[in-house]
Formats: C-alpha cells, structure tokens, sequence
C-alpha cells in the first residue's frame, strides 16, 4: 500500500501545474485525501470488515466531495483533479495513472448485480462533467471528453467525445494528457459539413431560378424563396461554436 500512496502523491506534480510544494499538496489536495480514504475503506473491506468501510467512504465524500465505494479498484498513480462531484461505484476498476476530473462518473445503468460499473486501463483521461455507465471496458490511452456519456466499450488509443459517445480514432499522435482543448469536436464537423451541403444546395436553386427552369417546371404553381434564410443567426452559431 505505501507504494500506491508515494505514487499517488508525486503524480500531481507531473499532472498539475499548480502544484508548488509538497506541503500544499498534503493539505489541500481533495483528490488526493479521497484516494487515501479509500485506500484504507478497500483494505477494511476486503478484510471482510462490516460497516466500518462505508464509514469511512462517507467520511471522505464529506470532506472532499468525491464519493469512492470501498469496493472500487483503483490503481496507483491516480489523479483526481479538483474532484467535486466525482463518484465511483463499487464494481468500478480505474487502471494506473488515470487522470479523473471534476463531476465525473463511472456508474451502472440499473439494479443488475455482479458486474455493473465500467473498466478503465492505464493511462487514462476522464474529462470534467463525463459519465461512463455500465459495465464497460475503456481500453489504454483514451481520452474521454468533457461532458461526454459513454455507453460502450471503447478501444485503447482511442478519443470519445459528444453523447452519447463516439469515438475518434487518433493513432500514431502523442498528445499530452492536460490538452483538454486539443479534443476533436465530432459534432461540429457535422454541422458545418450541413451548412455547406445547405449552401451548395441555395446555389443551385438560385442558378435555377436564374434560368426560369423552376417556372417552366411548375408553370409558375411553385416558388421557392430563400432569401429569408437567418444567415446571420447561422454565422453566429459557426463563429461561436468553433465550426
């Protein structure tokens, strides 16, 4: 055990770069505290001990906001940054050096029992606000993007993004794990790729209408305007949306 703890402590000087010393870090690091706290509640629990470790569970979600079931498996080296909101479910396994964010969790989708909550491999990063529910299996090397619900398995080197969520494959490409801003945005893609099929489309009408072939058509019966499409509105959305 006291391997796991070295290694949780010096991983939030690689991890984050707020961390100034080491007495900062033993004295107001909530993540930190709740992996401790539940290194202990998972020692009790599998010793078989009743009660004490789900104490000691709800002890560490009072002081630190992050809700760990003793009997969770978590790796060394675990980070959970800033961690408010953070909940793990008693069947969850998180694999060495996993990064975890604030509001995340690894919960079930129901009353099954056995099984129920997912599986992270090494190295991975969860982003703020994202859920992965189920009993799932997050292979190696992925990332998870903020505010993302994942629902299946996803392949190790991989990133997930959008809800529910999809995955994007990044192979060969080394990016660094505090690059939260560096993540695809699968959604944005799309749309940008409707508003251009939506633009090439006004063309063409317009070239139709240019050439009277919509009166020949339709014998004047049919007229398409579109001068009244909300460009504006939709330029805004490009430019706010990153699109």
């Amino acid at each position: 055990m006291l391997s796991f703890l070295i290694a949780d402590f010096r991983i939030i000087f690689e991890r984050d770069p707020a961390a100034r010393n080491w007495l900062e870090v033993l004295l107001c690091y909530p993540g930190l505290h709740a992996l401790w706290f539940h290194r202990l509640s998972h020692w009790l629990n599998n010793k078989k001990i009743p009660l004490i470790p789900r104490l000691i569970s709800h002890l560490a979600r009072l002081l630190t906001g992050i809700e760990i079931h003793p009997g969770a498996q978590i790796g060394k080296g675990v980070f959970i940054d800033h961690g408010m909101g953070v909940v793990i479910g008693e069947t969850a396994i998180v694999g060495d050096y996993t990064l975890i964010y604030q509001g995340v969790t690894l919960g079930g989708t129901g009353k099954e029992s056995g099984k129920r909550h997912p599986t992270l491999g090494n190295n991975v990063v969860v982003g703020a606000g994202a859920k992965v529910l189920g009993n799932l299996v997050i292979g190696d090397n992925v990332r998870i993007g903020a505010g993302s619900v994942v629902l299946r398995d996803v392949p190790s080197d991989c990133t997930v993004v959008g809800i529910p969520g999809r995955v994007v494959y990044r192979s060969g490409v080394k990016i660094n794990p505090l690059e939260h801003g560096n993540l695809p945005d699968s959604e944005a893609t799309i749309i940008r790729s409707l508003i251009d099929r939506i633009e090439s489309l006004e063309q063409q009408v317009q070239e139709l209408k240019n050439t009277q072939l919509l009166e020949k058509c339709y014998a004047g019966k049919f007229s398409l305007d579109i001068s009244s499409l909300p460009e504006t509105e939709i330029k805004q959305f490009s430019d706010g949306s990153g699109i």
